[in-house]
């Protein structure tokens, strides 16, 4: 299954798995089914009174039907990206960052349901199917996804473990905190090149003449990169 990496504000970086497309369809039967029970029962009980109805179809009426029409955004608005079919499967909204969608992203997502859905022959699944990160084509206009909740269960770091690198890890530049978090993810990505890359050390010097250091205590261009790295992710986590 596919996942999406997250590089937090602290740079640490974890993995969410997007919610299959079974799993978004089933979460969909089931607010189909809620909202058809609740819009059935609702009429079923104005259909009852008689006096209500012989002056026409009263405003309480319109008032429920609205609600189950935007039942979808209103619910992952109050409820954190989860409405009762996602919530009983374990899914949330999330922007592809990670983070909370903003309203905006919320209603653009819902109103091109209308070309997702079933009134297109469901387009929706299809652009799932060709989709790395199973969203459709209201999630690529939103910039958001579906995730499975329990992904997160498998990342999350205990503060045991950030008091273990705390406690044992003596930081060597303090400097490093004048990095930005493009500059480390930069000094990462060229880390992941071979050993005899000449950019390793061309990047090296480039930081050695950014933060100041003279006589680095390792030799290896390699080796003080990842010390960069390990000191910055440091004095990040001692932020929170």
């Amino acid at each position: 299954m596919a996942q999406s990496d997250i590089i937090t504000g602290q740079y640490v970086q974890i993995q969410q798995t997007p919610a299959s497309v079974g799993e978004r369809i089933g979460a969909q039967i089931i607010d189909w089914l809620i909202q058809g029970a609740v819009g059935f029962t609702f009429f079923y009980l104005m259909t009852k009174l008689d006096d209500a109805l012989s002056s026409g179809v009263p405003f309480p009426f319109w008032l429920i039907f609205l609600l189950i029409v935007i039942y979808c955004p209103l619910c992952e608005i109050f409820n954190h990206g989860q409405t009762i079919g996602k919530h009983l499967l374990k899914m949330r909204v999330v922007k592809k960052d990670g983070s909370t969608p903003s309203l905006g992203a919320y209603i653009m997502r819902w109103l091109l349901f209308i070309v997702d859905g079933p009134t297109m022959s469901g387009l929706g699944v299809l652009v799932m199917l060709l989709n790395q990160d199973n969203q459709r084509i209201g999630d690529i206009a939103a910039g958001t996804m579906v995730i499975k909740l329990n992904s997160y269960d498998k990342i999350q770091v205990s503060l045991d473990e950030f008091n273990q690198f705390s406690r044992n890890y003596q930081p060597v530049y303090p400097q490093v905190t004048d990095l930005s978090l493009e500059q480390i993810d930069l000094i990462t990505r060229t880390l992941e090149l071979p050993d005899n890359d000449p950019r390793i050390h061309a990047l090296a010097e480039k930081v050695k003449q950014l933060l100041h250091i003279n006589t680095p205590l390792e030799r290896a261009d390699d080796t003080f990169l990842w010390r960069i790295v390990k000191d910055y992710q440091y004095y990040a986590l001692e932020e929170i």
